[in-house]
């Protein structure tokens, strides 16, 4: 068995309707909390409510769409003003991140720019973040349990990573009652990141056998558990196993890695502002097909390739599930999600040269199975569009 090293965050909590424990929860942290969420403000105003009766003082911080250096910088200042402590992100995957990025920095020197792989000097954090608490409001990106944060540059027109052991919160409240209140189109694209994310690293070749377990129950949670979200958003008991899903996968990829569909995400989500989840839904199927048959052309004794058929199994509850079975469940469970193609937000064929060249650098490809040619990435796009 190869060397492999696992990390996440230091403490998880999972409850119904545990967000009113928050204040207990964080007073041991710090006495003087930065709140981000995003632009709805009905859970920041219960939070603060929530550490106002047990002393604790509060800013907010609403992020507006995606986070971007523009906006997070926002937020820094406003956390150095306020003299602020600590950091409690609660929202989807723009909040989480946007304070993860703020918690760095406020114990870190310089611009975040310079932090910034990609566009920037890739720096690496020296000093710890200050205390970060984490609470996911949809069930899909697991950045409550990832040691990075994804940023959105309007000057480069990318999104790009600020990555270090350093960023993991200290503490990953699970409140499945906060997820309630998703709309089906988010349900259904942050549900198919979920299911994007514990099946990438279960193929990649940076695997280990923690991650694999996470991945095996994650793939099983989304399986039996993403459409009946999507079909009655007050379904508690899926909704649960929506986030245990998403937590998996953002564990296991903070672990093992991604693959060709995150590697993709970055890019066309910073040129066209396609959500990310949508991305997943368009090319994870096109990304099983191209693999599968770069592996049985160029690597056939590839473990990767029994992996996928275990996927098959997984997602089908089939034990005889055929790869190809596997490709058409992920097909049908995005046809039912009403997911669209890249078309619908403006993209082109002759933008495949500039959406590949960049994809190409992005540190998820590297973990892929298999390095794909540039002819093979231009065939998912075009059947993804």
């Amino acid at each position: 068995m190869d060397k492999f090293e696992f990390m996440t965050s230091d403490r998880i909590v999972f409850e119904r309707d545990g967000i009113k424990n928050i204040a207990k929860l964080a007073k041991p942290l710090g006495t003087n909390a930065l709140i981000v969420t995003g632009s709805r403000d009905t859970v920041g105003n219960e939070i603060r409510e929530y550490l106002e009766a047990e002393g604790i003082k509060s800013a907010h911080f609403k992020v507006k769409g995606e986070p971007s250096l523009e906006t997070t910088k926002e937020g820094l200042d406003l956390a150095r003003h306020e003299n602020c402590d600590m950091v409690i992100a609660c929202g989807g995957g723009s909040a989480i991140d946007s304070g993860k990025i703020i918690a760095a920095m406020m114990m870190n020197e310089g611009e975040i720019l310079s932090y910034l792989e990609v566009i920037g000097e890739g720096k690496s954090l020296t000093k710890p973040s200050a205390p970060c608490i984490a609470i996911p409001t949809t069930a899909g990106t697991g950045a409550e349990v990832t040691k990075n944060a994804v940023i959105s540059s309007d000057e480069h027109k990318v999104k790009v990573s600020l990555r270090s052991p350093y960023m993991y919160p200290d503490l990953v409240l699970l409140d499945p009652m906060l997820t309630l209140s998703m709309p089906k189109r988010v349900t259904a694209s942050t549900g198919l990141d979920a299911l994007t994310q514990v099946i990438e690293p279960f193929i990649s070749h940076l695997s280990n056998p923690m991650t694999d377990a996470f991945c095996r129950e994650g793939m099983r949670l989304a399986a039996r558990s993403l459409r009946k979200a999507y079909d009655d958003g007050n379904d508690v008991e899926a909704r649960e196993e929506m986030l245990l899903a998403s937590l998996f996968g953002g564990i296991a990829l903070a672990n093992a890695k991604l693959g060709v569909v995150h590697g993709f995400a970055g890019v066309i989500g910073g040129m066209y502002g396609i959500p990310h989840g949508i991305v997943c839904a368009a090319l994870l199927p096109y990304s099983v097909e191209t693999n599968v048959k770069a592996l049985s052309e160029r690597d056939e004794n590839s473990q990767a390739l029994i992996r996928y058929e275990e996927v098959a199994k997984i997602l089908t509850g089939d034990e005889k599930a055929t790869i190809e079975d596997g490709k058409k469940w992920i097909m049908n469970l995005c046809s039912h999600l009403d997911m669209p193609g890249f078309r619908e937000y403006g993209m082109k064929e002759e933008d495949f040269s500039e959406v590949i060249s960049k994809s190409m650098n992005a540190s998820s490809m590297k973990g892929n199975p298999i390095v794909l040619s540039y002819e093979e990435l231009e065939g998912m796009l075009r059947k993804a569009l």
